[in-house]
């Protein structure tokens, strides 16, 4: 029997879910998408493949699940049942057929993650599924420093939480930054706010939250340049960083290249 291959993007807001990957007991968002295509299909017989999970809590700003049926649809029709079905917090944004030698987990592809944060006089609480506040000053310079210091091949052994056996430490990134938000904005979002936004091929489990903790350390003036150099070369498993709070990060795209 031949099958079909779907590649459909997908956002949503992650502050009310468990993060992406379908689990008991608790509320996912691939759990609510497969809910939703057995409501438009009226059957189960079919299966879903993310381009990467999410944690709990982070939101995504456009990536992709792979769709495997045993018969055709209508792409079209498909995306407007989606959209009509899918709680407010979740959008499709688009569906393309691929052939069975696309292969979404090991096809090359580039994610961009952006981490929102301000600091000062505390958020408007509807502030909270997208910035995440630290209370004390931070010297937003130093840290854009520090935030240079991610770019290129580096070993990430510090900044991987609890890897599988076997997993490579040894990462490319391309971009990593800390800029103005001018990019999400809202009335009630803080005056000044920023986004680190950090670019690469692939991540370790938390690795960029790590890193933000990381920077949030050096912003507070508890580690320096030079302890993040090093962070970057030793193979001890003890962090310089903490992992930053979830609801700050969002998953902004996914390329395949």
């Amino acid at each position: 029997m031949k099958n079909y291959y779907y590649l459909i993007e997908i956002q949503y807001l992650g502050f009310r879910y468990h993060g992406w990957q379908k689990q008991p007991d608790v509320k996912t968002v691939q759990g609510m998408v497969e809910r939703t295509l057995n409501f438009i299909f009226d059957h189960d017989n079919f299966k879903t493949l993310a381009a990467g999970r999410t944690d709990a809590m982070v939101s995504v700003n456009q990536s992709a699940f792979e769709l495997f049926l045993r018969e055709p649809i209508d792409k079209d029709k498909l995306l407007e049942d989606l959209n009509f079905n899918f709680p407010a917090d979740i959008r499709a944004l688009s569906i393309e057929e691929v052939d069975q030698k696309f292969n979404i987990i090991q096809n090359a592809k580039q994610k961009e993650y952006l981490y929102l944060f301000s600091f000062g006089s505390k958020n408007h609480p509807f502030c909270a599924p997208f910035i995440s506040y630290v209370n004390r000053d931070l010297d937003i310079e130093i840290m854009k420093t520090g935030a240079q210091l991610f770019v290129g091949h580096h070993n990430f052994r510090q900044y991987a939480h609890k890897p599988g056996e076997g997993a490579s430490f040894n990462r490319e990134i391309l971009t990593s930054e800390i800029v103005i938000n001018d990019i999400y904005t809202a009335s009630f979002f803080p005056e000044e706010n920023y986004i680190f936004r950090v670019r690469g091929t692939g991540f370790l489990r938390y690795q960029v939250r790590l890193m933000m903790g990381t920077l949030f350390r050096l912003g507070k003036g508890e580690i320096t340049l030079d302890d993040i150099v090093q962070s970057l070369k030793a193979e001890q498993e003890e962090t310089i960083g903490y992992i930053a709070p979830s609801s700050g990060l969002m998953l902004n795209k996914v390329d395949f290249i």
